[in-house]
């Protein structure tokens, strides 16, 4: 089994910046892609960023510019740097974590709020 833990959520004015991280425990291949999805009232789960073990990234262009992700491999956490937040941004961000040695399931965190206020 596999458990995320997210962190660095909050309320932010637009403009303004925020971390998010998370760190992930349990039978964790090697190999794997960790990332990042929101949510927000209404609408349907996004990709937001997701970052393989290689090194590879992938960014939505909603948030090019303005978020970056990374990861630690030795700690099994992957970070979100979100600058230049936008109240669009408001959502509930989650982790994710899939492998090809699970078969590519899904792995979910429970999920931070973020709220950027105008």
């Amino acid at each position: 089994q596999v458990q995320l833990v997210e962190s660095g959520g909050g309320l932010v004015q637009a403009g303004g910046s925020l971390r998010l991280s998370c760190a992930a425990s349990g039978s964790i291949f090697s190999i794997n892609v960790m990332g990042w999805y929101r949510q927000a009232p209404g609408k349907q789960r996004e990709l937001v960023a997701v970052s393989t073990s290689g090194g590879s990234t992938t960014v939505a262009n909603s948030v090019k510019g303005r978020f970056t992700i990374s990861r630690d491999n030795a700690k099994n956490t992957v970070y979100l740097q979100m600058n230049s937040l936008k109240p669009e941004d408001t959502a509930v961000y989650y982790c994710n974590l899939r492998s090809p040695g699970t078969g590519y399931h899904d792995y979910w965190g429970q999920g931070t709020q973020v709220t950027v206020s105008s």
